[in-house]
């Protein structure tokens, strides 16, 4: 026999890891000690991680799903030992679920480095982070997971995204107002003609295209602002979203081909925000005057308001120029509000309470929109 007292390694983890299944963190400094003692169990304790991560792939989470809410709950050192289960899980597959590669490239590379914690410290973390993993309700899938058949690849990036991508750079690079809006303008445009085509080439196919779904990070602070910018990119780009509050994600339900270049938009657009929510924080400063998260609050909510006003109306103008389409529009519509009730049979919809700031809203509404429209009103929110 090897390890501690007579035990396997195998026989200490099994007896480690009922501490998962309680609420008292004393099981838990008791299982990492057995665990910190016998360093035959090492192995094992690591195989029962990648089980467990594996696990959460058939109860529909996504590797970003899961670092999200590692990252929310635990610390630093929960979030590299995870990410060094995922890579070790997932690189056991000849091929990944589309937007999985994306999802593992984000991921951070400290969790190829030692943690350089004593033996019961590591330990602790991993049943800190083990018994997080093991409570994860089961989620509504949104594709396939890792194992499965899959559809063959897709060779590089569609060019339209790859265009929607760099008109995007631009915009948030510029410093100039007006030239961000353009651009972004141009994008949304693009979008729009882009969900055209599709529905022009659906209307002539023998099959209907079923909608997909993808799973958006709305992270804190402010997250009911950004969800309703989300909300507001994804209804202008014939897509529904649906907040998560407790997990921090939405996700947005739509056909495949407008799915992807929501979630750039949105990217792009929030970090646009952020960058003009700080310029007129200064400008407020400079004034004498003191920001507070209300402001900053209330700033998101108009852009985001504003904002959705804006690409609807784009995407208004470009399917008015091509009325024969309407139908085959209002069909794939009609198709991913049935995918979005079927998923989510208990959506409601929420209006957002929210602490007010008017110079708040009027900087955002004027970063959303030159023209300098007023509030119309203060968002509402699927969840």
């Amino acid at each position: 026999m090897s390890g501690t007292n007579g035990m396997s390694g195998t026989s200490t983890v099994e007896r480690a890891l009922e501490a998962l299944y309680g609420d008292d963190d004393r099981a838990v400094d008791t299982a990492a000690s057995l665990l910190a003692a016998d360093r035959t169990a090492d192995a094992e304790l690591a195989r029962r991680g990648e089980e467990f991560v594996r696990s959460l792939w058939a109860r529909g989470w996504q590797p970003a799903d899961v670092v999200r809410m590692v990252r929310r709950e635990l610390d630093d050192e929960h979030v590299r030992l995870l990410t060094g289960l995922v890579r070790t899980e997932t690189a056991r597959y000849e091929r990944l679920p589309h937007r999985w590669q994306a999802q593992l490239d984000a991921l951070d590379e400290e969790g190829s480095k030692p943690l350089g914690l004593d033996r019961f410290s590591y330990a602790t973390a991993v049943l800190e982070l083990y018994r997080l993993l093991v409570r994860l309700p089961r989620l509504d899938a949104v594709g396939p997971v890792p194992g499965e058949t899959l559809p063959p690849p897709v060779a590089g990036e569609p060019k339209l995204l790859t265009r929607i991508r760099a008109l995007l750079a631009k915009a948030e690079a510029t410093t100039y107002t007006e030239e961000a809006e353009a651009l972004t303008a141009k994008a949304q445009e693009l979008m729009a003609r882009h969900s055209l085509d599709e529905a022009s080439l659906a209307a002539g196919a023998p099959a209907p295209e079923t909608p997909g779904a993808l799973r958006i990070g709305v992270d804190p602070p402010y997250e009911q602002a950004k969800a309703i910018l989300l909300d507001a990119v994804a209804g202008a780009n014939h897509c529904r979203a649906v907040w998560n509050e407790a997990y921090g994600f939405s996700t947005v339900v739509g056909f495949e081909a407008d799915l992807d270049p929501v979630e750039l938009l949105y990217t792009s657009l929030l970090v646009q925000g952020t960058a003009a929510m700080t310029r007129a924080e200064a400008e407020q400063r400079a004034g004498g005057r003191k920001r507070t998260k209300s402001f900053r609050q209330s700033f998101l909510l108009a852009y985001a308001n504003r904002l959705g006003a804006r690409l609807a109306a784009t995407s208004r103008r470009v399917a008015a120029e091509t009325p024969t389409l309407l139908p085959a529009l209002a069909s794939r519509d009609v198709a991913v509000t049935a995918r979005t009730d079927e998923l989510f049979p208990e959506t409601r919809t929420t209006r957002v309470r929210a602490a007010w700031d008017e110079a708040g809203w009027h900087h955002g509404t004027t970063a959303a929109d030159r023209a300098g429209l007023g509030p119309r009103g203060r968002g509402e929110i699927h969840r």
